[in-house]
C-alpha cells in the first residue's frame, strides 16, 4: 500500500455521496507498499480501505481483482470485500483514478513471523487455492517468466549502479530459469504476493489475506515459492528450514502437493526471487518524486536469488 495521489476533501465528499457509509470520522493515507494509493476511511458505521488504482494497474484487470475477493468471501475465505455504492457498482472514479472501497479486515501482520505463523499461512494458502476453484474470470500472470524480459530491459541501464554485477546476475539467472521453468503443474487462482504484511492475525489466529492486486492464474506451487522467500529467511539472510517445513506441511495438511510440484519448488523459489528482485529494482529506480511511499530494497532479493541458485534439490530446504 502507498499514496501517490492526494485526494481533496471536496473530491472525497463527492465520491462518498454515492455510498451509504455514514459520517466520515477520519481519512488517512497508508504509506506501506508500492503499487496503489490507499487510504484508511473511518465512518460512524465502520472502517474501510479506499484504493485508487495507479497507472501501473490495468483497469481491465479490476473486475478480476474485485470479483475474486467476492468469490473467495462467498466460499468462506476471510478477505476484504468490495463495497457497493447505491447503484450496485463496486468501481468508480476519484481524483481521475479508478477507485474502490473494500471492507476493513481486522488484525495485524506479523513483524517477526515464527514457525506457528508459517504453519497457519500454509493452511490458509491451500484453503484459498481451493476456494478459488470455480472463479470464472481469468487473468494471466504478467510477472512470471514470460514477462521478465520487459523488466530486465527496463532496469538494465541502472542495475550495476544499484549493485555491482547485478545486470549480469539478472541476465544469467533469467537464462537458467527460462530453460527450466515448469509449465505443466496444477494451476489455479493464486495470490502471488503473500508477504507478511498481506496476512493478518488476531492474537494467534490467522484472520485473513489482503491486497489481491497481483492475483492471477498460475501454478499453485508458485504461491508457495513466493512465501518461502517472504517468510523463511531471517534478518541475517539465513534460510530457516524449520519455518519452511511448517509452511509446506501446513499447506499439505489441506491440499496435497504432487511429486512434480514438490520437486519443482527450488526452481520456482529461484524464479520468485528473480521476480521480486526485478520489480523492486524497477520501483527503486522510478519512484515518483514526492510520493508518500517507501520502496523496498532490491538487494534483499539479490541475496535470496544467490541462495536459491546454490540449491540443487528440494531436500536442501529441509523439506
Amino acid at each position: 500500500m502507498a499514496v501517490y495521489t492526494d485526494v481533496s476533501d471536496e473530491d472525497l465528499d463527492r465520491f462518498l455521496a454515492d455510498y451509504d457509509l455514514g459520517e466520515v470520522l477520519a481519512f488517512k493515507g497508508i504509506a506501506e507498499g508500492v503499487e496503489n494509493s490507499n487510504y484508511l476511511l473511518r465512518t460512524d458505521k465502520s472502517s474501510y480501505i479506499l484504493t485508487l488504482y495507479e497507472k501501473r494497474v490495468d483497469p481491465n484487470d479490476l473486475p478480476f481483482f474485485l470479483g475474486l475477493m467476492n468469490h473467495l468471501a462467498k466460499g468462506g475465505f476471510a478477505c476484504p470485500q468490495p463495497v457497493e455504492n447505491r447503484d450496485g457498482a463496486i468501481l468508480g472514479t476519484l481524483s481521475d483514478r479508478p477507485a474502490a472501497i473494500v471492507t476493513f479486515l481486522e488484525g495485524r501482520w506479523p513483524k517477526r513471523p515464527n514457525v506457528d505463523h508459517c504453519l497457519a499461512l500454509g493452511k490458509a494458502m491451500a484453503r484459498m487455492h481451493m476456494a478459488g476453484e470455480g472463479f470464472e474470470i481469468t487473468r494471466k500472470n504478467s510477472l512470471t517468466v514470460d514477462g521478465w524480459p520487459d523488466l530486465i530491459e527496463a532496469t538494465a541501464d541502472d542495475a550495476n549502479d544499484v549493485h555491482p554485477g547485478l545486470k549480469s546476475l539478472i541476465a544469467t539467472s533469467y537464462d537458467e530459469l527460462n530453460g527450466a521453468w515448469p509449465r505443466d503443474l496444477p494451476k489455479g487462482t493464486i495470490h502471488a504476493d503473500l508477504f507478511p504484511d498481506n496476512v493478518f492475525f488476531l492474537r494467534e489466529n490467522l484472520s485473513g489475506f489482503i491486497d489481491f492486486y497481483f492475483a492471477c492464474n498460475d501454478l499453485l506451487a508458485y504461491d508457495i515459492a513466493i512465501s518461502l522467500n517472504a517468510w523463511c529467511f531471517e534478518t541475517d539472510g539465513m534460510f530457516n528450514v524449520t519455518k519452511a517445513k511448517a509452511l509446506v506441511s501446513g499447506y499439505q495438511s489441506v491440499r496435497s502437493l504432487s511429486v512434480e510440484e514438490y520437486e519443482a519448488l527450488p526452481i520456482l523459489a529461484r524464479g520468485a526471487a528473480l521476480r521480486f528482485l526485478l520489480t523492486r529494482l524497477y520501483d527503486w529506480i522510478r519512484v515518483p518524486e514526492g510520493a508518500l511511499v517507501t520502496p523496498h530494497d532490491p538487494l534483499e532479493y539479490v541475496r535470496k536469488l544467490k541462495f536459491h541458485r546454490s540449491v540443487a534439490t528440494t531436500s536442501a530446504y529441509g523439506l
